[in-house]
């Protein structure tokens, strides 16, 4: 099966507002000081199932509003909006139970015929994924030729981090197949208040910065061949590639993780694509997303780690490394390897985070970002999702996914890489990649022996 998928129909056959079943007093959430340093981004995540085995589309759809209905009303900020508090003089969520915009569409393409690979090829992206009218939250499911559905979200980050997305798309399978969520989330922001007086170092001041948005896509907009344009590509990686990526990382006695691993291998390759365009003497930044759960109840007690795990919002920090092109070229994967471990190791900490919070409250409500997206630099941000549940587990009663990936808009400018659980082996790993097609054009040749383009050879349909 080609990479190129082909082209097909889709019909959208309702569009409707699903509400919140029995919803509580209208009334606001502020952000916390971590939602602060997220700018304002959409990402989202399809789900691909194949045909049921029993019950009709339309008992499925009727049977998901019913559940999402529920969802909402445990979820309930997912069924509201970002707007001005002029009480408090500052942007928080407004709990005003508005509901959820859903789209049912039906589509004359089959699910092995979709292009997994570029989502932006007419196909996933343009039909497939719903388009966010109003909220912060949006659902779109769709019927294939041959029978099989796909369940699209779209979420606004600055409500939910990856983390909070995948808790409540798992909860909401949960309660369609069982009506009970699998976790009961928590919005208690007390748990990350900041200390009296702030107390935090300088080496916060290096790692984040006031957000504005830029008014062009990192100096690209120069090039004249249109290779500036921002593309979706997703890839499959073969376990036993990560792990020679990983001996290579791993050299004079020191093991490198996967991710670290693979955040250098990309870094490197990113800025081998700048050395081959002429711009050497450019700087390349890399920065990982680090969820901060775990981290913040160390030493806490179970009952501290178990409040965090359920809480639900933006928990993560964004370190990152900063190298000219230049340099990149002629450090050898380990020594990069070194380089993200070091970066990583400052945000892998309780008082990193209690800092953080800290820091972040003297500039309240300053939206906030990390340094390395602040000015006009090549800057790419990688998360590993591997462990997130809506990739390999859900199941929402008519059998668990087949396969599910991260998506971003094609308008996003933000450059994210996302590292998710291959489908049929956990070993192996989906890359998707939201970066400007000249990055992808030479990746795709440079490091074709460890990035496949998706097809559904790599897939369970």
């Amino acid at each position: 099966m080609s990479s190129r998928g082909m082209v097909f129909r889709v019909e959208a056959i309702d569009n409707v507002v699903v509400g919140v079943e029995e919803p509580w007093n209208n009334h606001w959430l502020p952000f916390t000081n971590l939602d602060l340093i997220v700018p304002p981004f959409e990402i989202g995540s399809f789900l691909c199932f194949n045909k049921p085995s029993n019950g009709s589309f339309s008992t499925i759809v009727n049977t998901l509003k019913a559940s999402l209905s529920r969802a909402l009303a445990v979820y309930y900020p997912l069924a509201g909006d970002i707007i001005w508090n002029q009480a408090v003089e500052e942007k928080q969520i407004h709990c005003n139970y508005q509901g959820v915009n859903f789209v049912t569409a039906v589509a004359d393409g089959q699910l092995k015929e979709l292009n997994f690979y570029n989502p932006n090829n007419e196909g996933i992206e343009a039909k497939l994924m719903p388009k966010k009218p109003h909220g912060v939250f949006a659902v779109q499911v769709t019927e294939l030729k041959c029978g099989g559905i796909v369940i699209g979200c779209l979420f606004d980050h600055r409500i939910a981090d990856g983390y909070s997305a995948d808790m409540f798309i798992s909860s909401w399978a949960d309660i369609t197949r069982t009506g009970t969520p699998s976790m009961f989330p928590t919005f208690e922001r007390s748990y990350l208040n900041p200390r009296c007086p702030p107390i935090y170092s300088t080496s916060i001041d290096n790692m984040f910065a006031p957000f504005l948005p830029l008014s062009k896509t990192v100096n690209d907009q120069n090039d004249d061949n249109g290779d500036h344009s921002l593309v979706n590509r997703t890839f499959y990686v073969e376990g036993e590639q990560i792990k020679r990526l990983q001996l290579l990382a791993s050299e004079n006695g020191c093991m490198r993780s996967k991710v670290e691993a693979f955040t250098s291998f990309l870094w490197k390759k990113i800025a081998l694509s700048m050395e081959d365009s002429g711009k050497h003497n450019r700087v390349c930044n890399v920065a990982v997303a680090v969820n901060g759960r775990r981290r913040l109840s160390e030493g806490d007690g179970e009952e501290k780690e178990k409040l965090m795990a359920s809480y639900f919002g933006n928990v993560i920090s964004m370190p990152y490394g900063s190298k000219r092109a230049q340099e990149l070229r002629g450090m050898s994967l380990a020594n990069v390897a070194t380089e993200v471990h070091e970066f990583l190791q400052t945000a892998t900490n309780k008082e990193h985070f209690l800092e953080l919070i800290d820091w972040v409250e003297e500039k309240r409500p300053q939206p906030l970002t990390s340094k390395a997206f602040a000015g006009e630099e090549m800057s790419v941000m990688v998360s590993a999702g591997q462990r997130f549940h809506t990739m390999d587990a859900i199941d929402f009663g008519w059998g668990k996914v087949a396969f599910g990936s991260c998506y971003v808009p094609s308008e996003s400018t933000d450059f994210l890489v996302m590292i998710m659980p291959g489908p049929v082996n956990d070993e192996d790993w989906i890359v998707y990649m939201h970066l400007p097609l000249k990055h992808i054009n030479y990746i795709e040749v440079d490091a074709s022996d460890v990035l496949k383009p998706l097809n559904v050879d790599y897939l369970k349909l």
